[in-house]
């Protein structure tokens, strides 16, 4: 590992600027939040930065606070501050409970949302050095080789999945995310953040050169609003999910309280992005949820799986943790 400077910078707007100048100076710079993946991207020779922007130092970007009926997180939350806080856990579930599940406590006590939300594919090839599509390389090795954790869904020329707990949860609560870069700020819908290796192999997210995830916004939740994630894992801890469902409803508040007004069913560690299933939230638009109608999202919501020769069994898994959350979450009081 070579050696790196470490400045701190005072605000966003200062960390973009420091980050702009090392880049002038002919260096490579790189933001630093937790650091839990930048350490490990660091060790394993994927980045070699010069400098890095030490983010702890700038202030307001750990809050949640509330303006203009939005509630605004800062991107330098801990994952565990996060699942703790009584706003977000009362009033936006999901959240809440996909930080909770994320890695270890001692992970969580340090690792921010914006790292997490904007963390690197942890697949074997692109980690241990591979050429692979995501390292500038021309081809995916997992098509032919160990491939029992890759995309079932969107694959393609790249067949890695999202390693974010965080980013399902927002994408379905409809968040937006602030974004800050050398042209100030810009409001990105979560559904628009993340990008398919068809459009850029590379990366798996819009964010350009210099620009950095300051935090989210998440909309007031609607009355009859509830949500929930279920996250299946392969060991107890410090993994990511094999499969994962984030589930918003919108249930009835009147007579009818198994009446589905509205739903947003996003799915993780099956895609290279979190992956939205609208076909299935609009089956429930309007229904009465039931085990047969929850059987036909599932289906529905799986449509189009091509599993690679050692991950069919997400198939049905997938299926079947959308079943089961979403009749949960819908007979919840």
């Amino acid at each position: 590992m070579k050696t790196f400077t470490n400045v701190n910078a005072r605000d966003a707007k200062h960390a973009v600027a420091l980050s702009q100048q090392a880049r002038k100076d002919g260096q490579v710079a790189a933001f630093n939040g937790g650091g839990s993946d930048l350490l490990g991207l660091v060790k394993e020779r994927i980045i070699s930065p010069d400098i890095l922007v030490n983010l702890r130092t700038a202030k307001g970007l750990d809050q949640v606070t509330s303006s203009r009926g939005m509630v605004n997180i800062g991107g330098l939350i801990t994952l565990d501050d996060l699942s703790r806080n009584t706003h977000i856990r009362r009033n936006y579930a999901v959240l809440a409970e996909a930080a909770e599940s994320i890695a270890t406590p001692q992970i969580r006590n340090f690792g921010t949302l914006a790292g997490n939300v904007c963390q690197r594919p942890w697949c074997w090839y692109f980690r241990n050095g591979f050429p692979c599509y995501k390292a500038g390389g021309n081809q995916c090795f997992s098509v032919t080789g160990e491939n029992q954790f890759h995309a079932i869904l969107g694959g393609g020329p790249s067949f890695i999945v999202h390693p974010s707990d965080t980013a399902p949860a927002l994408m379905a609560l409809d968040a937006t995310f602030r974004i800050e870069g050398p042209a100030g700020e810009r409001l990105v819908p979560a559904s628009n953040f993340f990008v398919l290796p068809q459009r850029t192999p590379a990366r798996e997210n819009i964010l350009a050169e210099d620009e950095m995830l300051t935090g989210v916004d998440l909309p007031t939740p609607r009355p009859g609003m509830r949500s929930t994630y279920h996250k299946v894992l392969d060991r107890e801890a410090w993994t990511h999910a094999v499969v994962s469902a984030a589930i918003v409803l919108e249930m009835d508040t009147g007579k009818d309280k198994a009446l589905c007004k509205s739903a947003r069913i996003v799915l993780g560690g099956v895609a290279p992005i979190p992956w939205r299933v609208p076909a299935a939230e609009h089956l429930l638009t309007g229904q009465r949820i039931t085990p047969e109608l929850a059987v036909r999202v599932a289906e529905l919501a799986l449509a189009g799986a091509n599993p690679l020769r050692n991950n069919a069994y997400k198939v049905p898994l997938t299926k079947t943790i959308v079943r089961r959350t979403l009749l949960e979450l819908a007979t919840r009081t």
